[in-house]
């Protein structure tokens, strides 16, 4: 599952959380490929291409967990490295809001070696949802002038997905970066917004992403640019 991070469907991204404890005591397991992997509207794979899997277990009491993987790659000089995420939590409805409360853990080799954990809560409505998710621990040192302490960094992600008569899904995207963490990260300022455009369709993805960085790092990355993704993944029960 792992928010399905290339945002094949922003469903996925906003709030894949609460679409994953739906499925009752099951075990499920997917893999994807993408031109290039998308996070919070910067790549994490230097704009090339990525491929990433995931297992899942969700119960029908609402409680969920579960493992991600993928290549990532923050230097034209460096090696792949990988990213691998651990996450759990607890997701059910009120009426006709939905909800979610959990916790996740992303792990990098050494080669990357920046580990760090948030804590997320998702609030949905028919076909909006919002997530915030919180800084709650970070293995690296901080900079002069620099907090990684709980709470410091925070992601807003406002979401809303539909489906056409076609069966294409249709998302829209908008996202508030706000704390000192994703500059030591990803070399991009503190404070930023990100959006984007899906369609989605059969396992296969299609993106228009931006941020509105005027100075998003090296020119490799390329940031500050408008980014074109495409995507396929399958899911299958285990």
């Amino acid at each position: 599952m792992k928010f399905n991070k290339t945002l094949v469907t922003l469903a996925v991204v906003g709030s894949c959380l609460t679409s994953t404890a739906a499925l009752a005591d099951s075990v499920s397991a997917n893999v994807s490929v993408t031109n290039n992997y998308i996070w919070r509207g910067l790549t994490q794979t230097m704009n090339e291409a990525a491929v990433q899997g995931g297992i899942d277990y969700a119960s029908d009491s609402g409680f969920y967990a579960g493992t991600w993987a993928s290549n990532v790659k923050y230097g034209a000089d460096d090696v792949y490295s990988y990213e691998h995420d651990i996450y759990f939590g607890y997701a059910g409805e009120a009426g006709d809001i939905s909800y979610d409360v959990g916790y996740l853990y992303y792990n990098y080799d050494t080669e990357a070696g920046y580990d760090f954990g948030e804590i997320y809560g998702t609030v949905g409505y028919g076909n909006f949802s919002a997530t915030l998710y919180v800084l709650a621990n970070a293995e690296p040192d901080e900079g002069p002038n620099q907090d990684f302490g709980f709470g410091s960094t925070t992601y807003l992600s406002l979401d809303y997905a539909y489906a056409l008569e076609s069966g294409t899904e249709v998302g829209v995207h908008l996202g508030s970066h706000q704390g000192d963490f994703s500059e030591s990260f990803n070399g991009v300022p503190g404070d930023y917004m990100d959006y984007a455009l899906t369609l989605s369709k059969d396992g296969f993805g299609f993106m228009i992403s931006g941020t509105d960085l005027d100075d998003a790092g090296p020119d490799a990355l390329d940031n500050d640019s408008v980014k074109f993704t495409v995507s396929y993944g399958v899911d299958f029960e285990l």
